[in-house]
């Protein structure tokens, strides 16, 4: 068990990262960020940031001489970096973990092995793996392997030629060719396991996407309880132990006639969990604090029903859109129940994450009408 005031270590510095730093921080430890972005918006509130690449030796050095333990809050840092930190201090989640869930095809060959439903795919590595392609996955989803997230890097196809030439689009890089399914709607379980093997799941999240960004999660108070959400943590569960898994983890689902299909596994808090911060009595980020310290985990269950609603760049360029202004808060703040979340980042985008707010209440019904209410305030539609 690792006890405050140690210093804690984390790869990344964007909003999870910064969420990371305000939970470790409020028990007692130290944290010390590595993130290139001299502006990054965990490291502007970390003990320490170094700013530096993540496979800069000097700078892992001096994380594994200062860090009692270390973990990431993105998928994107090398698996050899965690792997070669493990060398020196305790890391979780796993290189081995982070290896598979970083990329796709590797991703849904450890779904297969283990027998976890997931939609029908092929591994495209040539041209000639696209004209190949089996006429059941289309239509279909080109994605390629690595570094595809929030709708990027994935195009879809009708047939072998329009997977060819997506393919060609992508540099002829590692994809994976995808079945489209008709989805009823989206899920995602947000759980944390410790090297005990103990497991605490956070209440199922039903999720909604505009353009391949999550925009709204639901939750009720109690967590669905129907069939279809225990079967989706059990799932979870499972994965998470097939993987030795240790650390925070968000898998999400795709529900087609009732039935349950993984769709991606995240090795982190995810964007879906935000609602933990408001609703829960311990949130993702606590608890990716206490499986790395080896303390006990909190309990995840929700006091409340909970809409969450993402706040994208293109929010600030509502007025103008070749000029960014800050949105008018107070329009948000007026609506009782509603928590607002900005991440302090310094340049809003089209499309980027720059904050989110959470409505609560006893049933879902009420927080419901009043995010989408808030929502159009703010310059958003209905969703």
């Amino acid at each position: 068990m690792i006890q405050p005031p140690a210093t804690l270590g984390m790869l990344g510095g964007g909003q999870l990262g910064r969420y990371f730093v305000i939970a470790a921080q409020q028990l007692g430890y130290r944290v010390m960020v590595l993130d290139p972005d001299l502006n990054s918006t965990a490291g502007r509130i970390a003990d320490v940031h170094i700013a530096a690449a993540y496979d800069d030796r000097d700078a892992l050095q001096r994380m594994a001489q200062s860090c009692a333990a270390i973990t990431t809050e993105f998928e994107s840092v090398p698996a050899e970096t965690l792997a070669y930190l493990a060398t020196f201090v305790p890391v979780q989640p796993s290189a081995e973990a982070l290896a598979t869930c970083q990329n796709r095809s590797a991703e849904k060959g450890f779904l297969k092995t283990h027998g976890f439903p997931h939609a029908p795919y092929a591994d495209i590595r040539s041209e000639s793996d696209a004209l190949n392609a089996s006429a059941d996955l289309f239509p279909g989803i080109l994605k390629v392997a690595r570094f595809g997230y929030d709708g990027k890097g994935q195009v879809q196809v009708s047939n072998r030629e329009e997977a060819l030439a997506a393919f060609r689009q992508f540099g002829n890089e590692a994809c994976v060719l995808e079945k489209k399914l008709a989805l009823d709607h989206e899920l995602s379980v947000v759980l944390t396991r410790c090297a005990s093997g103990d497991v605490k799941c956070f209440p199922v999240a039903e999720n909604h996407h505009q353009q391949g960004i999550l925009d709204h999660s639901i939750v009720a108070a109690q967590g669905a309880a129907g069939e279809q959400s225990i079967k989706a943590r059990s799932i979870a569960e499972k994965i998470a132990l097939a993987m030795d898994y240790v650390g925070t983890l968000s898998v999400e689902f795709f529900v087609v006639d009732g039935q349950l299909y993984v769709n991606e596994l995240a090795p982190r808090p995810h964007n879906s969990g935000h609602y933990t911060l408001d609703a829960c009595l311990t949130n993702q980020f606590e608890q990716q604090v206490r499986a790395l310290c080896g303390l006990p985990l909190g309990e995840p269950s929700a006091h409340s029903a909970a809409v969450m609603v993402n706040l994208l760049g293109d929010i600030w360029f509502a007025n103008d859109p070749g000029q960014a202004s800050e949105p008018d808060w107070e329009k948000l703040l007026a609506y009782p129940g509603l928590k607002l979340h900005l991440y302090g980042k310094g340049e809003a985008r089209p499309g980027r994450k720059m904050g989110h707010f959470t409505v609560l209440g006893k049933t879902i019904e009420t927080p419901y009408r009043t995010a989408m209410a808030a929502r159009q305030a703010i310059g958003l539609s209905a969703g």
